[in-house]
């Protein structure tokens, strides 16, 4: 029997199967961690997180455990009651949390002000809760978390490999494919590097085979995936650069 009033709570299914969106997120997308001091309200939510899912739900009965633990890296969503008992408070939760990217924090408080909660917001909530809070609204809304979680770990992946793809190139190839991205023909290209377009042939082959494109277009489309990577800033709000 579970004892849904200890400091942690756990849900672990084996062999659960990789992360995949649907319309309810039944994939391992990381732990949910609760730092809810009412047990019963603890007990609610984790009930309705567990229920159904492959996932991992961990239960705290305040910020002082949670930070014992020392189990942040394995979190994913965090949902934590704005009042604590004991010396880590709410504030305290969410600036551990902003230091490090990965992790969705919801608060859950019954008295905000717009100072407040705008305040709140800024340090890197992702979302404001009601309390008492209603378990049917915590799975909406950590499910959407993780669903975008989700995508963001599929899309990191894809720029993850075609940077890998586009790491065997020399310079001379990345001059190359700079100008083939601007639409340039082996004739201008060659032009533009001082080379004999035979030359800009035989590496223009070259570039095709180190980044195993069948085609242009599909060439093009790994520089922009990988360029897209370099460019996008980091967003603590949801999961990270």
């Amino acid at each position: 029997m579970l004892h849904y009033d200890a400091i942690a709570d756990i849900v672990a299914l084996s062999r659960a199967p990789p992360c995949r969106q649907h319309r309810r997120v039944t994939g391992t997308c990381g732990h949910i961690h609760l730092i809810l001091p009412d047990p019963v309200e603890r007990a609610a939510c984790f009930r309705v997180l567990a229920a159904g899912a492959s996932r991992v739900v961990r239960g705290f009965a305040n910020g002082d455990d949670w930070l014992a633990a020392g189990d942040d890296q394995s979190c994913a969503v965090l949902l934590l009651r704005w009042e604590q008992p004991g010396v880590a408070d709410g504030a305290t939760l969410l600036s551990h949390v902003a230091a490090r990217d990965g992790i969705a924090a919801f608060v859950a408080a019954e008295r905000l002000s717009v100072a407040e909660s705008r305040a709140i917001l800024l340090a890197g909530a992702r979302d404001l809760l009601p309390a008492p809070l209603d378990p049917r609204l915590v799975r909406r809304a950590i499910d959407a978390a993780l669903a975008e979680r989700a995508a963001w770990q599929a899309a990191r992946d894809r720029q993850r490999a075609a940077a890998a793809r586009l790491a065997a190139l020399t310079p001379r190839e990345r001059d190359i494919l700079d100008g083939i991205a601007a639409g340039l023909g082996n004739k201008a290209i060659a032009r533009r590097l001082d080379l004999s377009p035979r030359t800009v042939e035989v590496h223009r082959a070259n570039i095709m085979r180190r980044a195993g494109a069948g085609n242009v277009a599909e060439l093009l489309n790994l520089r922009f995936i990988a360029e897209a990577a370099r460019a996008a800033p980091g967003n603590r709000v949801h999961f990270g650069a």
